[in-house]
């Protein structure tokens, strides 16, 4: 997939605000879309694509272990997800003619383009994520960029702020800060962004796969906010709460169409929402110190749902699933 696909992949007007879900290939009910909790109401945004520097002289390109539709489509990488509970390939990295150092990509769009006629993407602010957790393995170090948007990104001359990856061959869990992100030591340019810049106005996080001639492999695993849920092995399904920011005891409990709460010493809110992240259901908690309150979700239709609840000391997420 060319670069300014990536671009074409999101579209939209206005942006609905929820919590950044940890993003697991090992999870029951992953699919090929990443939960940042900032996407537009066209519900493409945070979606995985693939691109290579094929478009600049290059002849780079990414090789699945099983055949895909060669279309981009909104689930186009769901069986790659289900075959190695992750994003994973063979980055075939061929220079041909550039005068660059071959690469390959995988990203997702943090919240979309600007319309369906425009496709300049929009910028989130992503600072609450407080940064990124990732779990992934590889056989050459990997990339991890903050993408600004073209316009951005050019006027830095591509100079994103990231962080590396070193080459992994078994699991490897890291996670960062903003502050962690930086520009390559030899940009010299008059615009600078550091990483807590470049979070406010978040368009893309992208892996990129830069190295000499060869085949190299990697899988990402799972990426999520700092304080998120990544594994510490490929493969792991995630835990109880997801956590979107900070820690807490509390847990949710889903029975049939019933979820209850449990370990809130407080008043908190719960609000349940849907995939283009809006409220379908709120519901008041008072001291559910052992699943003492409950919501029904008897009105809602089967799917992905998340439950969110936010209070004095309580501020958790987590993504259920509705039979």
């Amino acid at each position: 997939m060319k670069k300014f696909l990536l671009t074409a992949l999101c579209a939209a007007t206005s942006t609905f605000a929820g919590p950044f879900i940890t993003w697991n290939g090992a999870d029951e009910s992953v699919t090929s879309q990443v939960e940042t909790g900032l996407r537009n109401e066209t519900d493409i945004s945070g979606y995985w694509v693939a691109y290579s520097d094929d478009s600049e002289g290059a002849e780079s390109q990414i090789l699945w272990d099983i055949d895909l539709n060669p279309e981009w489509i909104p689930n186009k990488y769901d069986p790659i997800i289900d075959y190695c509970k992750g994003m994973c390939g063979t980055a075939h990295l061929r220079k041909a003619t550039s005068s660059h150092v071959p690469s390959a990509n995988v990203a997702f769009c943090v919240v979309g383009m600007i319309s369906e006629h425009d496709f300049s993407l929009v910028t989130g602010d992503a600072s609450s994520w407080g940064g990124l957790c990732v779990t992934y393995t590889s056989d050459t170090d990997i990339s991890l960029e903050l993408g600004l948007g073209e316009v951005t990104d050019s006027t830095i001359n591509y100079a994103n702020p990231a962080v590396p990856l070193p080459a992994s061959k078994t699991s490897n869990r890291m996670v960062f800060s903003w502050s962690d992100f930086k520009q390559p030591s030899s940009y010299n340019g008059d615009v600078k962004i550091d990483g807590e810049t470049a979070a406010k106005q978040l368009a893309t996080v992208r892996f990129k796969i830069q190295a000499e001639d060869g085949d190299y492999r990697f899988n990402i695993c799972a990426v999520g906010p700092k304080d998120g849920t990544c594994p510490e092995q490929c493969g792991t399904p995630s835990t109880g709460i997801q956590i979107a920011r900070g820690t807490s005891a509390v847990k949710a409990i889903l029975n049939g169409r019933t979820l209850g709460f449990t370990g809130i010493k407080s008043t908190a809110t719960a609000e349940v929402m849907n995939s283009l992240g809006q409220v379908v259901m709120k519901g008041a908690i008072n001291n559910a110190t052992n699943n003492a309150t409950t919501i029904s979700l008897a009105s809602l239709n089967a799917g992905i749902y998340m439950v969110r609840v936010s209070g004095k000391n309580v501020n958790f997420a987590k993504k259920i699933v509705l039979r």
